[in-house]
């Protein structure tokens, strides 16, 4: 299978509830089943920072409070062919963080079936795909940091 990486971006997304850190995590059901936080590709013309508050405004129906952007990239290949990704073979990403307000998320149907806000150690175990822990990781760690 002969292709590029779309490029796109990994969205660690946060709120913080009496002192308490909880991660949304998105119950996915297109292309593959399981568990993992926002993300998606750039559209052309996109920068990563858009194409972050973009997918996180669809995936959640919020704007962040707080974006942060880092260095930690990756990419990954498909496991077949999507219609809706002709001339893709895998999708390379940065890692953003993004804090919201309300628990209260309007995910975009098509994709998801689900959510659930957990603390980290709950999030961590569910993630399906190890880069996604990696990812859930290195945010928590930045954000206790602070």
């Amino acid at each position: 299978m002969k292709g590029k990486y779309r490029k796109g971006v990994f969205i660690v997304t946060y709120r913080k509830e009496k002192g308490k850190i909880l991660y949304l995590i998105l119950k996915r059901k297109l292309h593959w089943k399981g568990w993992e936080f926002s993300k998606g590709g750039a559209e052309p013309g996109e920068s990563l920072k858009q194409t972050a508050i973009r997918e996180l405004t669809e995936e959640t129906g919020q704007k962040p409070l707080n974006l942060k952007s880092y260095k930690l990239n990756g990419k990954y290949k498909y496991d077949k062919e999507y219609k809706d990704r002709v001339g893709f073979i895998g999708q390379t990403y940065q890692l953003f963080s993004a804090e919201i307000k309300s628990k209260s998320i309007k995910f975009d149907k098509r994709e998801h079936s689900g959510y659930k806000w957990l603390d980290f150690d709950k999030a961590f175990s569910l993630l399906t795909f190890p880069d996604k822990k990696v990812c859930l990781n290195y945010v928590n760690k930045e954000i206790m940091k602070r």
